[in-house]
């Protein structure tokens, strides 16, 4: 049986990203970036590789909703492992991508690292990826 404290985190950090991933959704941009460190690290399947810091992860929402059609970007499966201060979660995602000219569902992998600062869940680290072919 979970303790409490892990089941009401594990809670926190599902509507944290049920919540992102409406955000992306609806393109609120400001909304994607809440809850996210300053200095956080993501990477990413397009370029940059690696970006650091809330301004270069910023940059990167901007090739996303020019490649993508709103209103997709849905969680397929989520799994959560919290503890009191630091927690992680990986997803199987769904986006649908125009980078070729049309628009195909594209299936994606989702990895968040986060932390608890100042009684808050935030995220410090994100990864996108796709299965290599």
């Amino acid at each position: 049986m979970k303790n409490t404290n892990a089941a009401t985190n594990e809670i926190a950090i599902k509507q944290l990203v049920e919540n992102w991933a409406a955000a992306v959704r609806r393109a609120d941009i400001n909304s994607v970036l809440a809850h996210h460190s300053g200095d956080i690290v993501m990477y990413d399947v397009p370029p940059p590789f690696q970006s650091i810091g809330i301004d270069a992860y910023r940059k990167t929402w901007d090739l996303f909703f020019t490649n993508t059609r709103p209103g997709v970007f849905d969680i397929q499966e989520l799994h959560i492992n919290a503890g009191n201060d630091i927690a992680f979660c990986f997803a199987k995602m769904t986006c649908e991508d125009c980078s070729s000219g049309t628009y195909t569902l594209l299936d994606f992998r989702l990895t968040i690292g986060l932390q608890k600062i100042n009684d808050e869940w935030t995220i410090v680290h994100e990864h996108h990826s796709i299965p290599a072919e």
